[in-house]
């Protein structure tokens, strides 16, 4: 992924991540794997699990720990109401901006 993709991404990764937590609970390995399997080779595990912490601490995830059998018990993830909202007004911003930048593509035409 070249640095203008990595840019990129880096604004739409947060939706990403809870986009994937509306359809099922997950923790942060799971997510990586996930994400590398569709194409995002580049992100890095520690990337996902800052990403986390900080939708965590702003109350759009849940947390539960779960045990595992390498180590320590594992944080699952799930999107709660405030989560859910919150991508809500993502996929409305994410469509505005979709919408503004295919017009641009097409040499600026009013639709």
């Amino acid at each position: 992924m070249g640095k203008q993709a990595t840019e990129m991404l880096k604004g739409t990764l947060e939706g990403i991540v809870l986009a994937i937590l509306s359809s099922r609970s997950a923790y942060g390995y799971e997510i990586t794997a996930w994400l590398r399997k569709q194409g995002f080779s580049d992100i890095a595990e520690g990337t996902i699990y800052a990403l986390l912490v900080r939708i965590e601490q702003r109350g759009l995830v849940d947390v539960e720990k779960v045990p595992s059998e390498k180590g320590p018990p594992r944080k699952v993830y799930s999107l709660n109401d405030q989560g859910r909202a919150y991508l809500e007004e993502f996929w409305r911003t994410w469509s505005f901006l979709t919408e503004r930048l295919e017009q641009l593509r097409e040499g600026g035409k009013q639709t």
